[in-house]
């Protein structure tokens, strides 16, 4: 694995390194403006799935702000991802968007390379832009228990089937709408003695791995 410092200021973690194919990983976020940390969520779910596709780099982003209230800034930290798996050689991307980070990649989701979007718990309010996602595939996941609670963050099923439906009308292509019975907001959480994945993490990561591997077949040469 390689860390290194994007363009915009945020930090990147590159797993598999440079591939033709490249799956673009993006955090979630909260209201307070607060220095970016690693997705415990998504480092769970790159560790699970880098073996199985040895074709694929795997990019996760270290967002500089980590809060909806600077949306544009962590899309500006997508947009440096993306520019840097392609000057690696990334000819086709995936956006893979954890809660807020479902908006992010829908900001981004415009650029030429981008051919496939997974939202994992994805916020997409109302407000959002969504026609940058026209022609992209779009996939949602979503915990059927997943709800905001005190001091715990959560994006209701309800919100993201909403926002699912008018990306659909701005023109992406439905790969699919998914429930996880039994499964909350998040995949993994980090304890004091490691990466702990939550009830359902597997199958979090097998719907995942199904997104990638059609977009792996899809794209690949």
């Amino acid at each position: 694995m390689e860390t290194f410092r994007l363009a915009s200021g945020a930090e990147a973690r590159l797993t598999n390194g440079a591939r033709p194919l490249a799956v673009v990983l993006v955090n979630g976020g909260q209201a307070a403006e607060v220095e970016g940390t690693w997705s415990a969520s998504l480092e769970w779910l790159v560790r699970r799935l880098a073996p199985r596709f040895p074709e694929l780099a795997l990019l996760d982003v270290r967002y500089r702000v980590k809060s909806w209230r600077r949306l544009e800034l962590c899309a500006e930290d997508a947009r440096a991802a993306l520019d840097a798996v392609e000057e690696r050689g990334a000819q086709a991307c995936a956006l893979v968007g954890f809660s807020m980070g479902g908006a992010v990649s829908a900001l981004v989701a415009g650029r030429e390379s981008v051919r496939a979007v997974v939202g994992l718990a994805p916020w997409l309010p109302d407000q959002l832009p969504l026609e940058g996602l026209a022609g992209r595939r779009l996939a949602v996941i979503h915990g059927a228990l997943d709800r905001a609670l005190p001091g715990v963050p959560g994006v209701t099923a309800a919100s993201s089937r909403r926002g699912f439906e008018r990306a659909l009308r701005a023109g992406a292509e439905d790969a699919g709408y998914t429930l996880i019975p039994g499964a909350g907001h998040a995949v993994a959480l980090r304890a004091p003695w490691g990466l702990q994945p939550l009830p359902r993490a597997r199958r979090w990561a097998e719907l995942l791995a199904a997104e990638l591997e059609r977009f792996a077949a899809g794209y690949g040469s």
